[in-house]
């Protein structure tokens, strides 16, 4: 199974410890510092670096604030995702056994955080060349999908509410359910007089950008 994933990464590990510890998910341990969360955090920066860099010489055009809207979609979770579920890393992941329900909940959350742990884990064994090389790869896509800048759902409806002078859209946790390790989370989003909207995610912010996507789909429908 690591030989797999290394072709698929494009890199062999001159130290094979890095990698099978960015596979394993902190629920498999009861020594955090043993499972693949460190490496995520590197694993984060090292993928924020290298996608500024390319947005900053991609598009020398754009301000700021263009170029940070840009960042934070393709350094989300669910840019994340689409990666991780392109070269099937779930199959790789070492978690803990859960039912089915469970799992799909947590799905978005254990592909994102794993991959980001492999991109700490190439940095450390390949060095920062190795791993841009993946995320260039990987996120060319990505980039060329839209070229104008994007807008997270929660920013977007924050927009049309100042636009029309309704305070900024409020957010309310319904329920937290589920284990630590696989939370569910229920948001509710409301825009003074123009109704409320709810949405679920493994975490807060993905419950919240959920519920204001669904706000917004309410809204322009309602046009």
């Amino acid at each position: 199974m690591l030989e797999k994933l290394q072709n698929i990464l494009g890199h062999t590990f001159g130290d094979e410890a890095l990698l099978v510890q960015a596979l394993r998910h902190a629920s498999t341990t009861e020594q955090r510092t043993k499972s693949n969360e460190r490496l995520e955090f590197l694993g984060d920066r090292v993928l924020g670096i290298v996608i500024a860099e390319t947005l900053y010489r991609k598009f020398p055009k754009e301000e700021e604030g263009e170029l940070a809207r840009r960042f934070a979609g393709l350094t989300s979770r669910d840019a994340l995702e689409r990666v991780g579920d392109s070269i099937h890393l779930v199959e790789f992941a070492h978690t803990q056994q859960v039912d089915a329900k469970t799992a799909a909940r947590s799905h978005a959350s254990v592909v994102s955080d794993t991959l980001e742990a492999i991109l700490g884990a190439l940095y450390l064994d390949g060095g920062l060349d190795v791993a841009a090389a993946f995320i260039q790869n990987h996120w060319d896509a990505l980039i060329g999908e839209d070229l104008s800048p994007p807008k997270d759902a929660k920013t977007a409806l924050q927009e049309w509410a100042q636009a029309r002078a309704l305070g900024l859209p409020t957010y309310e946790i319904l329920s937290r359910e589920g284990p630590d390790h696989a939370p569910t989370f229920t948001i509710r989003v409301s825009v003074k007089d123009h109704g409320s909207q709810d949405g679920c995610g493994a975490s807060r912010r993905t419950a919240e950008q959920d519920a204001a996507s669904a706000l917004l789909s309410q809204l322009e429908t309602a046009k």
